[in-house]
């Protein structure tokens, strides 16, 4: 691929956070007075903004959504960001596509002091020229402001930049920015969600990814 900026979503894309970020919510809604013992319920929560998705699926207020945010965090900041995995082949891809000249960014809607930490904790931060990521009070956290942010603080061509993301957000946020946008399918998207937000690529392993860029 042409693409000489590489943007990472890191939740579903690089890191497999599924056991912290289901234990943080599950943390944050038995706060709320809400009991939910199966965590596969509450996967629809990695990825999008938290606010958004406390609103969306258990029609909390937008008061209720950030008391359940900082809920949340009480639980994350202590426990649940090392409740995660990376994805096989994540650093041997990155290894390959700085060999080949690349800047590589991590784009992400997780709080830039949470996602600086899973970036360290897993030893990728060589690999990034920088991470971006929301504030703690959800500025940047729609992935479209965030892109727009990153492009125009590293001042990148919108023609030679990809996003690279698991769910619609990623892919919506990126055609907003005109960049090119590819999909992953190991992550939380389901194909649906991801055919229906038209990606330019969509690659189901992160061998086939890395193989794309070859």
């Amino acid at each position: 691929m042409k693409y000489n900026n590489v943007l990472f979503d890191l939740d579903g894309t690089l890191t497999d956070p599924k056991t912290g970020i289901t234990k943080s919510v599950q943390y944050a809604l038995a706060k709320a007075g809400i009991i939910e013992p199966d965590l596969s319920r509450l996967l629809p929560f990695i990825g999008p903004p938290l606010q958004q998705s406390f609103m969306e699926y258990y029609s909390f207020t937008e008061a209720q959504a950030w008391d359940a945010v900082n809920a949340y965090r009480e639980y994350f900041r202590i426990t649940g960001i090392y409740e995660n995995e990376r994805y096989e082949g994540i650093p041997e891809m990155l290894s390959g596509l700085l060999s080949q000249g690349r800047r590589l960014f991590v784009a992400t809607s997780k709080p830039q002091i949470f996602a600086d930490v899973v970036i360290r904790h897993f030893n990728l931060d060589p690999y990034f020229t920088a991470v971006y990521g929301s504030e703690l009070d959800g500025t940047r956290a729609d992935k479209g402001e965030l892109i727009k942010y990153l492009l125009t603080k590293e001042n990148l061509a919108t023609e030679h930049t990809v996003m690279i993301g698991d769910r619609k957000h990623d892919i919506i946020g990126a055609q907003k920015n005109n960049i090119a946008a590819i999909g992953v399918g190991y992550g939380y998207g389901t194909t649906e969600e991801l055919n229906a937000a038209a990606p330019d690529f969509i690659f189901n392993t992160v061998a086939e990814l890395a193989a794309s860029f070859s």
